[in-house]
């Protein structure tokens, strides 16, 4: 199955590419090292390069969130259920009403119930009672019609927006997942969507109830005596001026305070995956020390937060307390002087309490409205965020293939690559894999062989330039189309939870069991999978622990052979394995690249000699081209990597 070797041009870049490194990705937190972020300072790394990495946004948790997102994103999630709002706020109206109805009440005993009863007549006060006692029961009955409707709508708006956050980040393109961790995904759709769930569990209740009270009792200390509400309306410019500059002050400390806590769970998460080499380095001690720091930050921030609101309440309640003590002291005096009834006086403390005491509630409620925010801006920013590699807005389709071989032709024309946060890794490539052709890349780290790779999938676009399938652009292809044509087996091969099958059929969800044990039995995998306590019902558990790096990899053969690609790319697939496991492995590739074009990344020259074609990269160029054989015969770098590791083997 040898097929003629293509040549490979490079075209002279306008300036040397930066150097990079090796990739290696974190799957539970998202740390990216190497070539694929481009974020490690490597050799030959331009200056310009690492300054772009060390102001980077994603590095600070400062997604660039475009104005107004914050709100659209709360319309957005409150639109479906607005019905439910209005009918939940009528019914706090409602109930607001009856609770401001007491000290009407408690007046017109003083007033006119009680001098009724000296005269013998008993139905004012009865009156008043039994008017008490019903605007208690309905206070709280429509108390608990507005719990159960807010409720729906809070838990309902909780539901949407976890949705949208594990969608859209499962949508993002990988370049972001590079820059972006895990743990600080985690902490948006934990930790931040509780702050929300907190504000609308209680904090909203809270505005609207201190809202409806001051609307409702200003409007009755104006009826009862205008000159007390006047009053009690002017103790309200000192208050106004406390909230704005809590919110001011507050704004900044709850930002921090997301962030502080987003990097307290990317620390936790990163150590807790990486702790086999955390305990093989004696690292305990070191990552102590970097999740203490973390912590205390963490504290502070918090404390921080604590001591806004304690300013705020403290300098709320001098200034109710003061007002009261004026109006009472005042009204006192027009009470002994007859020009204010003493029902009235008394009605106006009442309604005074029920002004200020939500003063405290009020904070509670702009304590979590912050947090909430800070909380809000940071979700609006991650699902602002756009794909790098969308689709298509007028797909096309691949022409039907050439032959009855899955195989189709891959086209580097004319591409140039750089990462966004700096150093060219592929300048003004052009190459050509013919149909059906199994190719190896060699080279040292950094020269760029997982690039080319990753744009063969299309896990980054070109900064210029075209990749060709076909013929067709990959930016043209439908992703779901480009995805089953497209398919790469890394060095990890990630298995998720569940059972082998499952993992088997995740590469054709539709495949019956007669299928996936046809694919397994196909690249050697049978034995071992029935072997196991449940066959192929066994759970593989976290990260397909059950079974050993080898199977994991016949496992994900088997995937990549159900799925049956077009292209197939092995990115180091046997890098990470014994010699037994490592020809295992090999005896499955022969079965799964038969008739496909393949791309296989080759740290180990053993991989190579299943291929037709070799090709040399160094520092993003192509130093040789040819045939395993060719190359082998010849005085070039791939003669000396072979002799070297023919040596090593002897």
């Amino acid at each position: 199955m040898t097929a003629p070797a293509t040549p490979a041009r490079n075209k002279e870049p306008d300036e040397e590419p930066g150097g990079t490194t090796g990739t290696t990705t974190d799957e539970a937190t998202g740390t990216t090292t190497g070539e694929a972020s481009g974020r490690t300072p490597g050799a030959g790394r331009p200056d310009a390069a690492r300054k772009a990495s060390a102001v980077d946004p994603f590095d600070h948790d400062d997604l660039p969130t475009p104005p107004g997102a914050t709100v659209a994103l709360l319309r957005s999630l409150l639109a479906p259920m607005r019905a439910r709002v209005v009918m939940a706020s009528v019914l706090l109206l409602l109930q607001q009403a009856a609770v401001q109805a007491g000290p009407l009440l408690v007046a017109y005993a003083i007033d006119s119930a009680v001098p009724a009863l000296r005269d013998g007549r008993h139905g004012p006060l009865i009156a008043v009672a039994v008017g008490y006692l019903v605007c208690a029961l309905t206070a709280g009955g429509l108390q608990y019609l507005f719990i159960g409707a807010s409720a729906r709508v809070n838990q309902d708006v909780l539901l949407d927006l976890r949705g949208r956050i594990f969608r859209h980040a499962q949508a993002l393109s990988i370049d972001f997942h590079e820059r972006y961790t895990s743990g600080r995904l985690i902490s948006r759709s934990t930790t931040d969507v509780e702050s929300l769930r907190e504000l609308l569990n209680e904090g909203l209740q809270e505005l609207i109830g201190v809202i409806l009270a001051f609307v409702y009792i200003s409007a009755m200390l104006l009826w009862l005596d205008l000159g007390l509400g006047a009053a009690a309306l002017v103790s309200f410019i000192p208050l106004y001026g406390f909230v704005r500059m809590y919110q001011r002050r507050a704004a900044s400390v709850y930002t921090a305070r997301s962030s502080a806590i987003a990097a307290v769970i990317v620390k936790f998460a990163e150590t807790m995956n990486g702790i086999r080499p955390v305990r093989a380095f004696r690292r305990e001690t070191a990552n102590d020390t970097e999740f203490g720091a973390l912590n205390r930050h963490h504290e502070r921030t918090n404390g921080d937060a604590i001591l806004e609101m304690a300013r705020y309440v403290v300098c709320s309640r001098v200034v109710a307390n003061i007002t009261v003590a004026a109006i009472v002291l005042w009204g006192a005096y027009r009470v002994a002087s007859q020009t204010l009834a003493l029902g009235v006086l008394a009605a106006a403390v009442l309604y005074l309490r029920r002004l200020y005491d939500p003063i405290d509630r009020l904070g509670m409620f702009l304590n979590s409205y912050q947090s909430a925010a800070a909380s809000l801006e940071k979700i609006a920013g991650l699902l602002a965020q756009a794909p790098s590699v969308p689709e298509p807005a007028e797909p096309k389709e691949l022409p039907a293939a050439a032959s009855e071989l899955p195989g189709r032709e891959v086209v580097f024309d004319d591409v140039r690559f750089a990462y966004r946060t700096g150093g060219e890794v592929l300048p003004r490539f052009d190459l050509t894999l013919a149909a059906g052709s199994t190719v190896a890349v060699v080279g040292s780290t950094g020269a760029g062989k997982s690039t080319l790779a990753k744009l063969v999938a299309r896990f980054y676009d070109p900064s210029s330039g075209r990749v060709l399938l076909d013929g067709v652009d990959l930016r043209d292809l439908p992703v779901p189309e480009l995805r089953r044509g497209v398919i790469m087996v890394t060095q990890e091969s990630f298995l998720f939870s569940g059972t082998v099958a499952e993992n088997i059929a995740i590469g054709r969800p539709d495949a019956t069991r007669e299928d996936i044990e046809h694919a397994a039995k196909a690249i050697g995998a049978h034995d071992f999978i029935t072997a196991l306590p449940d066959g192929y019902d066994t759970d593989v558990r976290k990260r397909g622990g059950r079974i050993s790096a080898g199977q994991r990899q016949l496992v994900a053969f088997a995937r990549a052979l159900l799925a049956d690609p077009a292209v197939l790319i092995l990115d180091e697939a046997t890098s990470s394995l014994d010699i037994p496991g490592e020809r295992a492995v090999q005896r499955a590739m022969s079965t799964v690249l038969r008739g496909r074009t393949a791309v296989v990344i080759a740290h180990r020259l053993s991989t190579v000699e299943i291929a037709d074609r070799v090709l040399v990269m160094e520092h993003g160029h192509i130093v040789e081209d040819g045939t395993p054989a060719d190359l082998i015969a010849g005085t070039g770098r791939f003669a000396d990597l072979h002799r070297a590791w023919r040596d090593s083997l002897a």
